[in-house]
């Protein structure tokens, strides 16, 4: 705790203290008021100034300090000084006094609180941010709930302090002039819970609704004047239409069929999308035919004089689309119709929120879910857009090695295909404008990977930017940028792997009305829907993570409140979000890492176990990487977990299972795991937890009692 913040504590800590020691408590008390009240009264119209200053303050101080005694105080003001100038003493001290309060809870404990619990109080951080001022007007509202406790809690939010002034001031406006009315008939109060009879609280809790009533109905205003101007069908050829055959796009219409909605599905490409034809399927694919044949270059490590095989890059490829043709009927068209879903194979365009054209048919409905997805982003580099450049959509045509591949951006889809072509035979150059590779994963995940790829050849170009494109006697150059400096790379392919740009064009999304958000995502709300109520959107197309599973994940909200949003709807929850770079080592990762901690402000601890370590990582001649976990400090419970090492991705599905359920890391110590795994490590970096927190006093009278079993 710093200076500032103990000084005031100590302040506020002596004032409460001497509050209860003077027994001045006494003196807030219903039956001292009523003895008084004719001398208060002449002081009163004796000195009318002073006398209004000192309660004044004196309000201030007891509602900032969290006293007992605000309710007698405001009688009193009441009973003194009349209706109109009561009520407005006791509404600005009041407010000031809560705004104080309020203030010294935010300077005193916020910070911990949100340290601590930040990632529990983070969808918390955001509905207040959003809609605090409507929760605080409704608290303010309610009699039944301590004002002091409100001001409290509410400093430890990151509501704003004007925000918290304001709403008090007119939510507290009712309440005070109910008190103070009372005190001007103080003569026939008997006690305090006269004041409020049941029919008064009831008609606070009424008022206290209100804001969230109020709430409900400007977002039904709202809807209806979105859809102003559309009208609306008599009848709907169906309950749903999905726009994109992705995964999230599959799911939904999975979905819709299942509960015996008539949906509709329409792709105007490949069923599957990105994920079957351009992305995980093919890469996983890539990756596995390049780590065999980096497998066989370590034949001496595993015991044999020699072993050697012959690339042909072509079969490679070839096998490649293989291995997408025989995942494809998971994904077919003929599936999903065997399912109940209607599919269409055409390009589909929103016409009205209730209308979609495809293939010169109309198609009416109540409502659409957009899975569009995504696209690779070609940044707009002088001379890129001349050559022809590789993505992760058209890499999959080729059928010649590059001799001298440049790997354009170093997050997780560059590294993965720029280490699987160098293990090829490719001369691959990766540059990258951040300081270092996968920049959202921490130091030593970055490191390890970084120098993986230097022992396997492949050329790592930190804090270049790219800034043109030329050719050369037939020669392909960039131009890059480094400390100020232009730096030259000659090359013969260019890959560009520099992230992805929502697909939100060209099908009439844009010029309906839908909202975009600063990154050119569908801007939508907890529910998944957009500005227009019966509008809903999953996957890449809106993020805010791009994964196949948080795709199908969104799915599952996007539909059901699609299809039963009338009678309840579901928050799309984000709180357990794992995912995988499948370089080798691979890297998995779900919750906070150390680096998103301390972005945010989150206190913890850290577990870290080594794979060097494990015997099956020994045993299978992988033995690197590590096992490494956040905890809340001094418990059990798993903020985060970074595995880096063979197997990752799978590994770490136990981790995401306990923190979705709420499992801490002496459950995993105390489930059996097989040996020799892989899935020890997890229980050995629970271990590793366990001997950090070990009750070293405890263990201290343990060891005491078995000496005196021994007779020592």
């Amino acid at each position: 705790m710093n200076l500032g913040k103990g000084i005031l504590l100590a302040a506020v800590a002596l004032l409460v203290a001497a509050f209860f020691i003077f027994d001045l408590g006494s003196y807030l008390t219903l039956e001292n008021l009523k003895a008084q009240q004719a001398g208060l009264e002449q002081w009163r119209a004796e000195n009318p100034w002073q006398s209004a200053l000192i309660f004044f303050l004196v309000y201030i101080a007891v509602t900032a300090l969290s006293l007992p005694g605000a309710a007698i105080m405001t009688l009193a003001i009441g009973a003194i000084f009349g209706l109109v100038v009561g009520t407005i003493l006791v509404s600005f001290a009041s407010t000031i006094g809560a705004t104080l309060a309020f203030i010294i809870a935010r300077f005193l404990l916020r910070d911990t609180v949100q340290s601590r619990f930040g990632d529990r109080l983070r969808a918390i951080n955001r509905g207040i941010e959003k809609d605090g001022a409507f929760y605080l007007f409704g608290l303010r509202l309610v009699p039944l709930f301590p004002f002091f406790v409100i001001n409290l809690v509410m400093g430890l939010t990151s509501i704003r302090t004007t925000t918290f002034y304001w709403v008090s001031q007119v939510g507290m406006l009712l309440g005070t002039i109910v008190y103070v009315n009372a005190g001007t008939q103080l003569a026939q109060i008997d006690s305090l819970s006269g004041i409020l009879s049941p029919g008064l609280i009831l008609s606070f809790v009424l008022l206290g609704l209100f804001p969230l009533i109020a709430k409900w109905v400007l977002a039904l205003v709202k809807a209806r004047k979105a859809l102003a101007g559309y009208p609306k069908p008599a009848r709907f050829d169906r309950n749903l239409i999905v726009i994109g055959a992705g995964s999230g796009g599959l799911v939904a219409a999975y979905i819709a069929a299942a509960v015996k909605a008539r949906v509709t599905l329409i792709e105007k490409h490949k069923m599957g999308g990105d994920c079957l034809n351009t992305g995980c399927v093919p890469s996983k694919a890539l990756i596995r035919s390049a780590r065999f044949l980096a497998q066989i270059r370590r034949a001496r490590e595993f015991g044999f004089s020699g072993a050697s095989a012959e690339l042909d890059f072509t079969a490679v490829m070839e096998r490649v689309q293989r291995v997408v043709k025989q995942v494809e009927p998971h994904d077919s068209v003929e599936r999903f119709t065997g399912l109940g879903v209607d599919v269409i194979q055409g390009e589909a365009r929103i016409v009205s929120p209730y209308e979609v054209e495809v293939n010169g048919r109309r198609l009416t409905t109540r409502s659409i879910i957009v899975a569009t997805g995504a696209r690779p982003f070609v940044p707009p580099i002088e001379g890129l857009a001349e050559l022809p450049y590789l993505t992760s959509d058209n890499l999959w045509e080729l059928r010649e090695l590059p001799r001298r591949l440049l790997v354009l951006g170093g997050g997780p889809i560059g590294c993965e295909l720029a280490q699987s072509f160098a293990r090829f035979g490719s001369e691959v150059t990766v540059v990258e404008m951040a300081p270092r590779l996968m920049i959202r994963e921490d130091l030593e995940v970055s490191s390890m990977v970084a120098e993986r790829f230097g022992e396997e050849g492949v050329r790592v170009m930190l804090g270049h930017t790219a800034k043109s494109f030329r050719v050369e006697n037939g020669v392909n150059i960039l131009v890059a940028e480094h400390d100020g400096k232009s730096v030259e790379l000659e090359f013969d392919r260019v890959l560009v792997a520099v992230g992805r740009a929502a697909n939100t064009s060209r099908f009439g999304l844009e010029e309906l009305g839908v909202q975009l958000t600063e990154r050119r995502t569908v801007e939508a709300n907890e529910f998944l829907q957009t500005n227009f109520p019966n509008i809903y959107v999953c996957g890449d197309v809106t993020g805010p993570y791009q994964f196949t599973h948080t795709a199908s994940h969104q799915a599952w909200y996007a539909s059901v409140n699609a299809l039963f949003g009338l009678f309840r709807r579901f928050k799309v929850d984000y709180s357990v979000i794992p995912f995988a770079t499948f370089t080798d080592p691979e890297v998995a990762r779900v919750g906070l890492n150390e680096q998103d901690a301390i972005e945010q402000g989150v206190e913890y601890e850290v577990t870290v176990y080594g794979l060097d370590d494990l015997d099956r990582a020994i045993a299978d001649g992988e033995d690197y990487g590590f096992v490494k976990v956040l905890t809340v400090p001094g418990k059990d419970r798993i903020l985060g977990v970074t595995i880096l090492g063979e197997h990752a991705g799978d590994l770490i599905a136990e981790f995401v299972t306990a923190m979705r359920h709420g499992l801490g890391m002496n459950k995993i110590l105390g489930t059996i795991h097989i040996y020799p795994t892989w899935t020890e490590g997890n229980k050995f970096a629970a271990g590793n937890w366990k001997k950090a927190h070990t009750p070293e006093r405890l263990l201290r009278w343990v060891e005491r009692f078995h000496g005196w079993r021994r007779g020592d």
